[in-house]
C-alpha cells in the first residue's frame, strides 16, 4: 500500500502531540513535513530523529506556514492536518480552502482521537480563547483538591521552543528547575505560580511518557490547557472557561467550541468587569450549546500593593503575552489595575518598542497601549527589558502571572497586578467536582 504523504500543521505543541499518537510509527502514513506558525523562530529546525521514531532516521523538517502550498505541490501531499488552536471557524476554512486548490485533503483530528488514557482521575481545565483565566482556575482546583487531602500533579499544555530532546519529559518542582530548564517568559508564567502554591508541574512533549511519570506521584491529575486547545488526556471532569469579554467567541472559535460542547462544567470569568448583557449572551450560548453542563459564575479578583505607585501616575502596562496577541484581548490584570486604581495616562509602548517587540506590534495592530511580556528567546527577553526601560512612564504594571523584575532588570517602580478566581454562584467548584469524582 502507498504511504500517505502528509504535512502537519502546527505551532510546537498540539503538532507534534498529535505526530506522536497517530503518525509515529504508522507504516500507511510518512510524514514529510511540519509547518509553524504564532510563535517566533521556531520554523527552520527539525522534529528530532530521537522523538520521532524508526521511521524517521533524519527527523522530520519544520517550515514557515508560508510555505505550505509549495510543500503540497512540490512534494504531491496527500492530506494536510490542522493541529494549533484559537482561530476563528473562518479562519480554518481558509486554511482548508489552501489546501484544497493546492491539491490535498484538509484533517482535522477528532477529540478522542488523540487522548491518552490515564490510570488517574483527569480533570482537565480549558477554554474557549486564550487568556480567559485558565490558570487562575487550575490553581483554584489544586487547592480544593489538596484542602481533601489528595496528592495532585498538573501536566501542562507544551511549550516546547528549544532542544526537544532535552525538553521531552519536564518536572518542576522549585524554581531551579525554571532555570534548570532553560525557560521562557511564556514557560515560567505558567510554571511558576503552581511552584509558588506548591504544586508539581511537567511539561514537555512527549504526553505519554509525561503521563506515566506523573502518575507515579499523583492521587489525581489536572490537566492545564494551553490557549483554548482539547485535553491530551481523556478527562474525568471538563471543565471550560468562557469570557463575557468577548462575547460570541465561545461558539466561533477553534477548537474552543468544541471544550464548550465537551464541558462538564463551564465558568464565566471576570463578571465583575464585563457588561451585564455580554454575561446574559454567553449564557445563552452555553445553553444552546451544552444545556447539561454546570455553570458558575466567577470572577478573576485583581489585587495589588504600592497603590501610591499607580494613582496619578503615567503607568506603563505589561501583559500575558499570548493573551493579547493571539488570543486578541485589548487588556489583561494591569490595565485593568491601571484604571480601577486612578493611574493618570495608559503609557503607549509603541514608540520605545525594539526590535522583534516592535515586529510584534505590526504583526497584531491590534495592541493599543499596552506591552505584550513576549520572551521566546533570550534575545528577545533583553529586547522587552530595553522596551520597558526606554518607555517614559512613572510605574510598571505587571499583569502577568509571574515577576518580571526578577527575570530583567527594570529602571522605574514596579506594581505587580496579582488575580485569583473566586466563585459567585452556588454550588462552586468543590461542590460539583465532589459530584462528578470521589474526592473524600
Amino acid at each position: 500500500m502507498k504511504k500517505r504523504k502528509t504535512v502537519i500543521m502546527g505551532a510546537a505543541g498540539r503538532d507534534f502531540h498529535n505526530f506522536n499518537v497517530f503518525y509515529k510509527d504508522n507504516e500507511d502514513y510518512e510524514v514529510v513535513a511540519f509547518t509553524a506558525t504564532q510563535i517566533p523562530n521556531i520554523d527552520d529546525r527539525k522534529y528530532p530523529s530521537e522523538l520521532a521514531g524508526k521511521l524517521y532516521p533524519d527527523g522530520i523538517p519544520i517550515y514557515d506556514e508560508k510555505e505550505l502550498t509549495k510543500l503540497i505541490k512540490d512534494h504531491r501531499i496527500d492530506e494536510v492536518v490542522f493541529s494549533y488552536s484559537d482561530v476563528s471557524h473562518e479562519y480554518v476554512m481558509h486554511k482548508a480552502s489552501e489546501v484544497q486548490a493546492a491539491g490535498a485533503n484538509f484533517i482535522i483530528m477528532g477529540a478522542e482521537q488523540t487522548m491518552l488514557k490515564s490510570k488517574a482521575p483527569v480533570i482537565a481545565v480549558c477554554a474557549v480563547r486564550t487568556g480567559c483565566g485558565k490558570s487562575a482556575a487550575t490553581r483554584r482546583i489544586c487547592q480544593i483538591l489538596k484542602e481533601a487531602g489528595k496528592k495532585v500533579v498538573a501536566i501542562r499544555h507544551p511549550m516546547p521552543y528549544g532542544d526537544l530532546v532535552k525538553q521531552k519529559v519536564q518536572r518542576f518542582e522549585t524554581y531551579e528547575d525554571l532555570d534548570l530548564h532553560d525557560c521562557t517568559i511564556e514557560e515560567m508564567e505558567e510554571y511558576e505560580p503552581h511552584i509558588e502554591q506548591g504544586t508539581i508541574v511537567y511539561a514537555g512533549v512527549d504526553y505519554e511518557a509525561i503521563l506515566r511519570k506523573a502518575e507515579g506521584e499523583a492521587d489525581i491529575i489536572i490537566w492545564d490547557g494551553g490557549n483554548n486547545d482539547l485535553p491530551f488526556y481523556k478527562p474525568d471532569v471538563h471543565i471550560t472557561l468562557v469570557d463575557p469579554h468577548r462575547p460570541g467567541h465561545e461558539v466561533t472559535f477553534y477548537p474552543g467550541e468544541t471544550n464548550l460542547i465537551l464541558a462538564d462544567i463551564v465558568i464565566i470569568s471576570k463578571e465583575e468587569f464585563a457588561d451585564a448583557e455580554n454575561i446574559i449572551k454567553v449564557k445563552d450560548n452555553i445553553k444552546k450549546t451544552n444545556p447539561k453542563a454546570s455553570v458558575i459564575d466567577a470572577s478573576l479578583h485583581i489585587t495589588v500593593e504600592n497603590l501610591e505607585r499607580i494613582k496619578g501616575r503615567r503607568v506603563l502596562a505589561v501583559e500575558d503575552g499570548p493573551t493579547v496577541t493571539h488570543g486578541g484581548m485589548t487588556y489583561g490584570a494591569a490595565v485593568m489595575a491601571a484604571r480601577k486604581y486612578g493611574s493618570s495616562i495608559l503609557v503607549d509602548p509603541r514608540p520605545f518598542a525594539v526590535g522583534s517587540i516592535k515586529e510584534t506590534f505590526k504583526k497584531y495592530p491590534g495592541i493599543d497601549n499596552l506591552l505584550p511580556a513576549m520572551g521566546y528567546g533570550r534575545k528577545q527577553v533583553l529586547e522587552l527589558e530595553e522596551t520597558i526601560n526606554k518607555a517614559d512612564c512613572d510605574t510598571v504594571i505587571i499583569g502577568t502571572p509571574i515577576d518580571l523584575g526578577k527575570i530583567i532588570k527594570i529602571n522605574k517602580p514596579i506594581v505587580r497586578a496579582k488575580y485569583e478566581l473566586q466563585e459567585i454562584s452556588k454550588p462552586g467548584l468543590k461542590d460539583i467536582i465532589s459530584g462528578l469524582i470521589r474526592l473524600y
